[in-house]
């Protein structure tokens, strides 16, 4: 969901108006994200300064586990909240409380962690570089085609899809990509955008009668990245732009990167002529991490944070415990730091379970469609891309029927929403798949034996 443009003060020059600014885009990130999410990162945000020499807004959080963790997860989000009610902030800086300009500048342009200046004048995460993923055997195929994509190896594609479900590093690799590409085309335009940030701006252009502008600055790039597709589902006239964009850069011969929470051919709402240019390329895939990527992602981010030292078997019980995607595993040991920090305490096991209880709830029994698609699919040795193809050969029906069935059973989703995840079928169909499961559990032993197997393996 975009966030709704607050009612800003076109003057920002005295204190009343920035109070005024920063509480209406405060309510409408509360909004927008939910008390709880903003409560736990938001809350504490504090104003601390507007540069009117260089556009630039200022925040401030307590210590530099939550600045990071904001920046990297809300700084989109405030900074197009702050241009949206005014066309004079260029950008939002987020900093450590009392830390001075000078000194954060300083930091934020150390030889070891220069952004790279991007197309649209922001910059990319210095953090998220290929140096910095951690792969294993979930995602090795997706860095490895980044790679060669960014640095222009012998493997020639575009476009490149990259999806997986929310969370396990899409965006990591498409900043990673930034960077790489930069490097080896210093003098290239690299575009990078959400998209819904790429239907506000479409949406803006239309109403200022300004298509032109917009349309000059999305292909003149020679890299665009657009992530979280999945968005311009329904939106018919953004989708036909989008098309056409598309189109023009694939004829003239520069690079594109989409990623997506899904497979192409399971993206709901959106048009096949689309369809069929994103999977022209490589489509490429990140399943879930196991046990052993999670303890060595949360091993590399922990000891890239200096002056702290967590005990392993705190990074253990992380791994552990907080096990459905890469993000939700840094927010917990960015929090877990966070209330160390403020409240001055070690970071324990005993801490840990206490600080991070309801996560660890939430996490317990938190199974989806794509995963139940991905168990099924390794368990009967068939490709993932079957759960949604339209081949009814029994070594496929079955096993499709049998996730249909799971998903049922162990996900809240409805049965419409079910049948759409399995390659837009109806739900009738999905009712008739869990009678039939239903019906075999009690007639065929073997059957249910490869149903209460794959429960094990999911609920587990």
């Amino acid at each position: 969901m975009s966030l709704p443009p607050p009612l800003i003060p076109k003057d920002l020059s005295g204190d009343d108006a920035l109070a005024q600014a920063w509480e209406a885009i405060r309510k409408s990130l509360r909004q927008s994200i939910g008390a709880r999410s903003f409560d736990h990162w938001l809350k504490p945000v504090a104003f601390a300064g507007w540069s009117a020499e260089d556009g630039v807004i200022r925040l401030s959080l307590p210590s530099e586990f939550m600045a990071s963790w904001v920046r990297t997860h809300h700084g989109e989000r405030l900074t197009q909240a702050w241009k949206a009610g005014n066309p004079h902030v260029r950008g939002v800086r987020i900093e450590v409380a009392g830390e001075t300009p000078e000194r954060y500048e300083a930091k934020a342009i150390a030889p070891e962690a220069t952004p790279v200046p991007k197309a649209d004048g922001h910059v990319f995460d210095p953090r998220l570089t290929f140096s910095r993923f951690v792969t294993g055997p979930a995602n090795a195929v997706a860095a490895n085609a980044a790679l060669t994509f960014a640095s222009g190896g012998a493997m020639r594609f575009s476009p490149l899809y990259i999806h997986s479900q929310t969370g396990q590093g899409k965006t990591h690799l498409l900043h990673a990509i930034g960077h790489e590409y930069q490097q080896h085309n210093p003098a290239g335009r690299v575009l990078y955008m959400s998209a819904e940030r790429f239907m506000f701006d479409f949406v803006s252009a239309m109403r200022a009668r300004d298509t032109i502008s917009f349309k000059t600055r999305l292909r003149s790039s020679d890299l665009l990245m657009i992530d979280d597709v999945q968005f311009i589902a329904g939106k018919d006239s953004t989708q036909e732009e989008f098309l056409h964009t598309v189109d023009e850069l694939m004829s003239s011969g520069r690079k594109l990167v989409i990623s997506a929470d899904r497979a192409p051919q399971a993206l709901d709402g959106v048009e096949g002529r689309i369809l069929s240019r994103l999977t022209q390329g490589l489509v490429v895939d990140i399943q879930p991490p196991d046990y052993t990527l999670r303890r060595a992602i949360i091993g590399a981010k922990a000891a890239a944070i200096e002056g702290v030292a967590i005990d392993s078997e705190v990074l253990d019980l992380l791994a552990s415990r907080l096990s459905t995607n890469v993000r939700e595993l840094e927010g917990g040991l960015n929090r877990l730091l966070a209330y160390a920090s403020l409240g001055n305490r070690p970071v324990t096991i005993e801490f840990a379970e206490e600080v991070l209880a309801d996560m660890f709830r939430a996490s317990r029994r938190r199974i989806t469609i794509d995963e139940i698609q991905r168990r099924v699919s390794e368990h009967f040795r068939i490709r993932h891309a079957e759960m949604v193809s339209a081949r009814r050969a029994r070594e496929v029906a079955r096993p499709r029927q049998i996730a249909m069935y799971l998903a049922k059973q162990l996900t809240p989703r409805s049965l419409p929403e079910i049948g759409r995840r399995f390659g837009g079928r109806d739900h009738t169909t999905v009712i008739h798949a869990v009678r039939q499961i239903e019906k075999l559990r009690g007639e065929d032993s073997e059957i249910d034996n490869d149903v209460r197997t794959l429960i094990r393996v999911l609920e587990g």
